[in-house]
């Protein structure tokens, strides 16, 4: 198979490619930091082509795929990875940078991404979307507004594309993580404070990015017939949002 991974240079991206490459499939890494992705390209040998791709830059999504030849170009598994979260304020104090940012790539990419790449999938009649959402998109929290009002899109995107889907042979997934260490995500949230964002997961047993990953091969080596619509995975340290109340 030929698998699509974009935000591929770390986390989850860089486990996924890991772990398709090291069972004999064929992985496109994605994102925008190239020389990283050529160091895991460099890792993983000629079963892995780096591709430099921004998905919130529509211009840059069709000039890396038009860039594809021969047999890259036929995709078996498109996994829309690339993903943030950007602080934890209310919405009251967020920035709208912020928001406009999560939304691009959160949002606008994966639809982006999923647009270009949906039609030869349904053409050849085969096929899988592995969209990467979170639980913050079906719980809410505080601090996660528009974060997860973007991953509440991914999920319900990805249902209405298995509506549109049906009678063809192309599949579409969602993955919902929960607390998930090891990656850049919270580093990435508190925008570099590296010591603020390794307290998120001290004295836990959290998700690993490799969980992540065997999650998303699972998926792809079901039976053809078989659609996995929504899974949603936390680690067993991890409880849903707290009662919130405010009382006078």
């Amino acid at each position: 198979m030929i698998i699509f991974v974009t935000g591929a240079s770390a986390g989850f991206g860089a486990a996924m490619a890991r772990l398709f490459v090291q069972r004999g499939h064929k992985v496109i890494i994605a994102g925008r930091r190239i020389e990283r992705l050529r160091e895991l390209a460099d890792e993983l040998g000629e079963a892995a082509l780096p591709l430099a791709l921004d998905v919130s830059d529509k211009s840059s999504v069709h000039a890396a795929l038009n860039s594809l030849s021969g047999a890259w170009r036929e995709i078996d598994v498109l996994i829309n990875n690339a993903g943030l979260a950007l602080g934890t304020t209310p919405a009251q104090e967020s920035s709208l940078a912020d928001w406009e940012t999560m939304i691009a790539t959160n949002c606008t990419g994966l639809v982006t991404m999923t647009h270009a790449v949906l039609p030869a999938m349904v053409t050849r009649d085969t096929g899988l979307v592995i969209n990467i959402g979170s639980l913050a998109g079906h719980f809410p929290s505080p601090g996660s507004n528009v974060y997860g009002a973007s991953k509440a899109f991914v999920e319900q995107f990805t249902l209405n594309l298995r509506a549109d889907l049906v009678g063809t042979g192309v599949r579409a997934t969602n993955i919902a993580p929960g607390m998930c260490s090891g990656t850049e995500f919270s580093n990435v949230r508190f925008k570099g404070d590296d010591a603020t964002a390794a307290k998120v997961y001290e004295r836990t047993m959290s998700l690993t990015a490799e969980d992540i990953a065997e999650t998303a091969y699972w998926i792809a080596s079901l039976p053809s017939h078989i659609n996995v619509n929504n899974i949603e995975l936390m680690p067993t340290c991890q409880g849903f949002s707290p009662f919130a109340i405010k009382r006078s």
